[in-house]
């Protein structure tokens, strides 16, 4: 897994530490810093107070309790797809329904896997955890497992109320049980992977001294089966001024690679393979590679600037195969081989996340997502006599074809493809011809009533920046609109069918069917188009992102498809940087604003949660050049009394430590007192995330949804 991946999406796990660690927290005059006590009483009263508000405003509408029963409905289906790891001949899914609201993780045989109805053998069930109140609490977020080869014992990470921190119990699947004797860490943003199924390389929080400035660890210890955590071995140690040290361990046919990834930003870093007895070895590779996985003796990765080994340059953007056991072998250069060159329409589809990898290397082949015009096809890569060959897979095609997972010890591997329109689809490979279609989610809404077109706008610089409208077939004049992006830390926006995480969920037919629109964005600051989209909105070319997504706007506007009163705005996480810069900086442009879970006051940002690893993307605001353009487009710095800005809803969590409450909080405390339409919700539990169960994220969207029909008019 890349450096870049790690952080987004294996960041499972520590307290939230000071940026500077074993020192006092600046002392802060501003106004609205008490809210910063995230846990405080008096700011929790303050969450009450503005979660009645809100509530007030929305919950007795008979249009959010349509919209939330209809969400709730559909996350609980019995017919979604339970996506899931292949391993050997098992694949591993974690599943919540109603009947299973916190959660169950099972798995079954691929051939009865491939069944419409498998049975499933429960290994861990999280709401008999919280019902026998384990480790005295009941409010239990599955994180994951890592299970040894023998599949005897299970390293499961659990996080209470759903935050990044998480503890690590050694687990018996077999027996159901947390055996005494176990491995066992402590609540930490953690991370433990299984060597043999004796030994465990893990990060944590080894006390003071131990994490870095931006609260995660940094210190890597070889721990055998008897020894307390004190007797493990440390086997590396970063700078306190890195993002983080974290391990990483492919098993598979070829052997077993253990190795550490040292994050020295959060795009460059350093990778060091263990050799026995625990000595580590760095690797020749750019501090800008992102490695994906491990196949045939080679490591596979992604190049985020370009590369010369041996004075043969390889391209950004392109994917490698460096092989490793040679170079352990022989401790020179290998060749590299190069699987895939992007050009200036395609890239690999990188998204962030676990669940949905942009290349996977399985025991035979690699397999990657590469998309042209932001949509995508699967490529098989293929090692025979020394050349690597491409072939495609056979898929649908003008949508999305991600990799769900690839076998480490076989042939097999599953892909889905879904567009705007079409229900996802499983395909699952046998290594052999084309892939065939063994489980597809039933429709949500009826697609023959909805169109999808494609534009492009030109932001302020020229560029030409596509995106996606989704709208009624039949539809005449200007229609309300919700338009969504993301623009930062090289995610994609692709086309989806539906999505319970970052993404608007739902849109078909809760807002859609209904008659209105939806835009997607596809702005620089994404992976799109592979690194370079990315880095042409980092640090000193941040508003790059929102220059784009205003111009999608004025674009959508300029074709009649809605009008300013008639936009909305919402976005996630750096999203809602993302929507409330473009707020601030365009206040007659859009008719309402829901920022979810965000990053707002970028001059405090890296103060809180994980904010100090992101300077990479940002800039520090210590650094008085880079807090001088940050403040040209601070939100939180830069909205005023003396101006109108559109109807806004901020939504967060306070169990988030990853960007935390705290700065939604204080935008909505300061724009309310300023007199601005504002309107505040906060969940207890959710972390980083659209709630912890079903029900809390079915609220997260009805309220969301709720709130756009109101202001911009939809009326049904």
């Amino acid at each position: 897994m890349g450096l870049r991946r790690f952080a987004l999406a294996a960041l499972a796990a520590s307290v939230v530490a000071s940026p500077v660690l074993g020192a006092a927290a600046p002392k802060d005059t501003d106004p609205y810093w008490w809210l910063s006590d995230i846990d405080g009483a008096k700011p929790l009263a303050w969450v009450k107070t503005q979660n009645a508000k809100s509530d007030a405003a929305f919950t007795g509408d008979p249009l959010y309790g349509k919209i939330e029963s209809s969400i709730l409905a559909d996350l609980n289906q019995p017919q979604r797809i339970p996506e899931g790891l292949l391993d050997r001949d098992w694949v591993y899914n974690f599943w919540q329904d109603a009947d299973h609201v916190r959660g169950v993780w099972r798995r079954a045989t691929v051939a009865e896997y491939a069944k419409p109805d498998p049975q499933w053998q429960t290994l861990l069930d999280i709401d008999k955890l919280d019902a026998q109140g384990f480790e005295g609490r009941k409010d239990w977020v599955w994180k994951g497992a890592d299970c040894q080869e023998s599949f005897d014992r299970c390293l499961v990470r659990l996080s209470p109320g759903g935050g990044d921190a998480v503890i690590v119990r050694e687990y018996d699947p077999k027996t159901g049980t947390f055996p005494a004797d176990g491995f066992a860490l402590p609540l930490a943003k953690s991370g433990a992977l299984y060597v043999d199924d004796d030994t465990v390389l893990f990060d944590s929080d080894f006390g003071p001294g131990s994490l870095n400035t931006s609260g995660y660890p940094r210190i890597v210890k070889l721990w055998h089966r008897g020894q307390t955590i004190a007797d493990a071995k440390t086997v590396f140690t970063g700078k306190a001024s890195d993002v983080w040290a974290q391990p990483v361990v492919y098993h598979g046919p070829s052997g077993t690679v253990a190795a550490i990834a040292r994050g020295v930003t959060f795009f460059t870093g350093e990778y060091f393979v263990m050799k026995p007895g625990g000595t580590l070895a760095r690797l020749p590779l750019p501090d800008s590679i992102d490695i994906e996985g491990y196949s045939q003796g080679n490591l596979i990765a992604i190049l985020r600037h370009a590369w010369s080994p041996n004075g043969k340059p390889i391209a950004q953007g392109s994917l490698i195969a460096f092989p490793l056991k040679s170079w352990l072998a022989s401790g020179k250069m290998p060749t590299v081989a190069v699987l895939y060159t992007p050009d200036l329409h395609s890239a690999i589809g990188t998204t962030g996340t676990e669940d949905e990898p942009a290349v996977a290397a399985g025991r035979d082949a690699v397999f990657a997502s590469i998309y042209r015009d932001v949509t995508g096809s699967i490529h098989r890569y293929t090692l025979a006599n020394g050349n690597w060959q491409d072939s495609t897979i056979d898929l649908p095609k003008g949508g999305s074809a991600t990799i769900v997972t690839a076998n480490d010890w076989g042939p097999d591997a599953y892909f889905t493809y879904q567009s705007f329109l079409t229900p996802p689809t499983l395909y699952a490979y046998d290594g052999h011809g084309a892939p065939a279609a063994i489980k597809t989610t039933p429709a949500r809404f009826d697609a023959s009533t909805e169109t999808v077109e494609q534009h492009w706008a030109t932001s302020k610089d020229g560029t030409k920046i596509p995106y996606f409208v989704v709208k009624p077939k039949d539809a005449k004049g200007p229609l309300p609109t919700i338009l969504y992006g993301y623009g930062g830390f090289e995610l994609s926006m692709f086309p989806w069918y539906w999505n319970d995480g970052h993404r608007p969920l739902h849109a078909g037919k809760e807002w859609i069917g209904r008659g209105g629109a939806v835009i997607v964005a596809n702005i620089r600051g994404g992976g799109e188009f592979g690194p370079r989209w990315h880095q042409a909105a980092m640090k000193f070319q941040h508003k790059h992102a929102f220059e784009d997504f205003a111009a999608v706007g004025r674009d959508a506007i300029a074709h009649g498809l809605t009008t300013p009163k008639q936009l909305g705005i919402v976005g996630a996480s750096n999203g809602g940087l993302l929507v409330t810069a473009t707020m601030v900086a365009n206040p007659d442009e859009f008719g309402a604003v829901v920022c979810q879970r965000p990053l707002i006051d970028m001059l405090r940002y890296t103060r809180k949660g994980a904010g100090a690893s992101w300077v990479d993307e940002y800039g520090d605001p210590a650094n008085p050049k880079e807090r001088a353009y940050i403040l040209t487009y601070s939100p939180y710095e830069l909205v005023k009394k003396s101006v109108t800005y559109p109807p806004i809803l901020f939504i967060t969590e306070t169990s988030d430590d990853r960007v935390t409450p705290v700065w939604a909080r204080m935008m909505a405390a300061k724009m309310e007192d300023q007199g601005h339409d504002v309107l505040f919700n906060e969940a207890l539990e959710g972390g980083h995330g659209p709630g912890a169960t079903h029900a809390e994220a079915a609220k997260y969207w009805a309220l969301s949804y709720t709130f756009f029909a109101k202001k911009l008019g939809l009326g049904k």
